[in-house]
C-alpha cells in the first residue's frame, strides 16, 4: 500500500498538521481533529507532530515536555509526559517583547532547559539519568509561553495533544548557568516567577518529574522509542516547576533561578 495514499497512516498525519499548523499561523481553534485525521493512539499523534514541525522553514532547534506533573498530567486528562518540537521561529532571547494576541492559556512557565553537548542516539536499552545528564553541556533558564489549537485542550485527551506538538507555542531562553549545576541538588532547587507588580510563586525541581533530569531522560528514552535520537545542540526543555503564572497584555515576567541565573519576558 502506498503510504501517501489517501487514507493511509501518512497521509492522516499529514492532514491533522496541516489544519493545525493553519490553526497555529491564524490564532484559530478547533473543536477536534475531523474524523478521517484525528490520531488515536500516540505513535499517530508524533506521526503528526513530525509533519506539523517539517513544516518550519528551519530544523526544530530541540524539544519540549508537557505534563510532568500529576497536576498537570490531571489537568489535561493524560496519564503521563507528552513531548513536543520547539520551532526556531519561536525561539526568543531573555528580554524579548513578545505578543500575547490570540494565546488562549495565557500563562507562563518557568522552567530548567537543557543543551545537549553530544548526540544520543536510539538504542534498545533505556538511557539512565546519569548518562543523559553528563551528554549535557549547559543547564539554562528558559520560560515557555504554551499554548494549544484545540478549544478545550483539557478533553483533547493526549494523542491529539501530542499532534498538538504538545501545547508548544513561544519560548524564552536566557544565558546558561556559569555555576557547577551538576554539583547541586537540582530536585530542591528552588525557583522564584514573578509577574511584576502583580504576584510572586515559588517552585522546585521535584515539580517537575521528581527531578528535572529525570524529565530529561523520559525525553531521550521517549525519542529512542520512536527510533529518533537527540542531536548535539539540541535544547530540552523540562516542563514548569510551578502553577503556571497566569499572564495578560503588559505582564513583565521574571524567572529567577538563583545562582544558575534568571530569564524574564514581556508580554505585549
Amino acid at each position: 500500500m502506498n503510504d501517501d495514499a489517501p487514507g493511509s497512516f501518512a497521509s492522516t498525519a499529514e492532514a491533522a498538521a496541516s489544519l493545525i499548523w493553519n490553526c497555529w499561523q491564524q490564532g484559530a481553534v478547533i473543536a477536534a481533529l475531523p474524523d478521517h485525521c484525528r490520531p488515536h493512539d500516540r505513535r499517530a499523534g508524533y506521526a503528526a507532530q513530525a509533519r506539523l514541525a517539517a513544516r518550519s522553514t528551519t530544523a526544530p532547534i530541540g524539544w519540549k515536555i508537557a505534563a510532568t506533573s500529576a497536576s498537570g498530567q490531571s489537568h489535561i486528562g493524560v496519564g503521563g509526559p507528552l513531548a513536543g518540537r520547539l520551532l526556531a521561529e519561536r525561539l526568543h532571547a531573555s528580554g524579548a517583547s513578545l505578543p500575547l494576541g490570540h494565546n488562549r492559556m495565557r500563562v507562563a512557565e518557568p522552567e530548567f532547559a537543557f543543551r545537549a553537548g553530544t548526540r544520543l542516539p536510539p538504542r534498545t536499552a533505556p538511557y539512565t539519568v546519569a548518562e543523559v545528564t553528563a551528554a549535557m553541556d549547559a543547564l539554562i533558564p528558559a520560560i515557555e509561553i504554551p499554548d494549544s489549537r484545540f478549544a478545550d485542550f483539557a478533553t483533547a485527551g493526549e494523542a491529539q495533544l501530542i499532534a498538538d506538538n504538545a501545547c508548544t507555542h513561544e519560548f524564552v531562553l536566557g544565558q546558561p548557568a556559569d555555576t557547577d549545576w551538576r554539583r547541586l541538588d537540582l530536585a530542591q532547587h528552588p525557583v522564584v516567577g514573578k509577574v511584576e507588580g502583580r504576584f510572586t510563586r515559588d517552585g522546585l525541581g521535584a515539580n517537575v518529574l521528581g527531578d528535572p533530569r529525570r524529565a530529561l531522560a523520559w525525553l531521550v528514552n521517549e525519542l529512542s522509542a520512536l527510533g529518533l535520537g537527540l542531536d548535539a545542540g539540541a535544547i530540552v526543555t523540562t516542563g514548569t516547576t510551578m502553577q503556571p503564572l497566569e499572564i495578560s497584555p503588559g505582564s513583565h515576567v521574571v524567572a529567577d533561578f538563583g545562582a544558575l541565573g534568571r530569564v524574564e519576558v514581556h508580554i505585549t
